[in-house]
């Protein structure tokens, strides 16, 4: 060993302790206590699907004149040829939640599995039944009857969890039976495109395929997430669904098999920097309504398409995928409070939610069309012609025909096809309704617009330079 290494290895720890401070001290989990303690309350989850063969498609070429012969030759034979199905299998992870059996998981894993075998961590192997299917959070709740009292993870508060602190995985990647993996909380709140309760918690603990519907541990061996999805091609990159969206589903999971979900009735989007001084907000916190479902509970108790949601029962609406998660916890028939912002000042409407499955034109004048500098675009009267051409049928605004590329609009991401359906908050019906709001614009640099695109409405800005 040279005479500069042992230098530097005598040094190390003196190093250290100065970048840490001399009192800092980093507690680390035993974990090797923790993965024998958790291990015995997580099960490896093996399925089985009945994959039906698809019917054939194969047909004889047409021959002049016609070949019914053939036709009825190839479709007895078809018909009558040996068809096999086969077994399609897969592998998951759960562990239990109650001493009578009660396992959670991942949807994904038993849905539609003909065969579900549990396989406990001592090596015993039990039927599983599935007892409740959520494909929203792609959650499932199983049963195995084990004849005796089983050992069970404890639930966790995934509101209390912090980015950067441990957490420990359990379970069956790849196969590979009772794999412990360890890393730290890398974010909260990752909204994947999932499905509209988007709020995974993401860890470098690794998750690998067979992993789904394990626990994810805290330091103090409490589950506070169930992981469910991975980053194809990613390293170190896993989501868990917070175990604190389970708990709110268990019980109906469990006593009526699915889960129902409270019903505002309202489509919502973000809302930006330049939205919100559109609108006179000061932030851009809350989720802007730009649809309002006739019949709705929100039209009956009087929202409108640009209000501004701030609050749900007392619960900050800081993003937009907060109201969709707080209106599903939501109890059938109650009542609650929504605070928003209109017409520049903040008020209260009361809602009595609904249901989730309760709910799920005029011809336009001349076809005149108008060439905007100012925003870079040309719009045209919305003709019945156009409406077909469109797919715009039964409605009305002004139809943007054409964009300068480098103008305002192509900017603010509006399209050809696009319909405006309002600019600043004014319903506009023909053309000349559009010049006079842009004509009223003044020194005011961005203009609000709600458009019309294919099935969606969105609103957005035009900022003007």
């Amino acid at each position: 060993m040279s005479k500069l290494l042992r230098h530097v290895l005598i040094l190390l720890p003196t190093l250290v302790c100065f970048a840490w401070g001399a009192n800092a001290t980093v507690e680390v989990p035993d974990f090797a206590a923790l993965a024998s303690q958790l291990k015995p309350a997580v099960v490896n989850i093996s399925t089985a699907k009945t994959i039906k063969p698809r019917a054939p498609s194969f047909r004889p070429p047409q021959m002049p004149g016609g070949n019914d012969f053939f036709d009825e030759f190839f479709e007895r034979f078809f018909r009558e040829a040996p068809q096999s199905s086969r077994k399609e299998r897969s592998l998951g992870s759960g562990f239990i939640i109650s001493t009578d059996g009660y396992i959670l998981t991942n949807d994904h894993v038993v849905d539609g599995a003909d065969e579900i075998k549990v396989k406990l961590s001592d090596g015993r192997e039990f039927k599983g039944e599935v007892r409740g299917l959520d494909s929203k959070l792609d959650l499932a709740l199983i049963k195995i009857d084990a004849g005796e009292t089983l050992p069970v993870a404890k639930l966790g508060d995934s509101d209390a969890i912090r980015v950067g602190e441990w957490a420990m995985a359990i379970g069956n990647p790849f196969g590979l039976a009772q794999t412990v993996t360890v890393g730290i909380i890398s974010a909260q709140g990752r909204v994947l495109g999932a499905g509209p309760y988007d709020d995974f918690i993401q860890t470098d603990a690794s998750i690998n395929p067979g992993n789904s519907g394990g626990p994810l541990f805290n330091a103090q061996g409490e589950v506070i997430g169930i992981n469910t999805a991975i980053v194809a091609g990613g390293q170190g990159i896993g989501f868990a669904i917070p175990v604190n969206m389970a708990k709110q589903i268990i019980p109906q999971l469990r006593d009526a098999g699915h889960v129902t979900r409270g019903w505002l009735g309202v489509t919502v989007q973000a809302l930006t920097e330049e939205l919100a001084r559109s609108f006179d907000r000061e932030n851009a916190h809350g989720a802007l309504v730009n649809e309002v479902i006739k019949g709705s509970p929100a039209e009956k108790a009087g929202l409108q398409r640009g209000d501004i949601i701030l609050k749900y029962d007392g619960q900050p609406v800081k993003e937009i995928s907060d109201l969709p998660r707080l209106v599903a916890a939501t109890q059938i028939d109650t009542q609650v409070k929504i605070d928003i912002f209109r017409d520049g000042k903040e008020r209260t409407v009361k809602v009595r939610i609904g249901r989730l499955d309760d709910g799920e034109g005029k011809d336009a004048v001349s076809a005149d069309k108008t060439g905007d500098t100012v925003l870079g675009m040309t719009v045209a009267n919305l003709t019945p012609e156009l409406a077909r051409r469109y797919g715009l049928e039964d409605l009305q605004g002004v139809l943007i025909t054409s964009l300068a590329p480098d103008g305002p609009a192509a900017a603010g991401n509006l399209r050809v096809g696009d319909l405006i359906l309002e600019a600043d908050g004014r319903t506009l019906k023909t053309v000349k309704d559009f010049e006079e709001v842009v004509g009223g614009m003044g020194s005011k640099k961005v203009l609000r617009l709600l458009i019309q695109r294919k099935s969606a409405l969105v609103y957005t800005t035009v900022t003007v330079k």
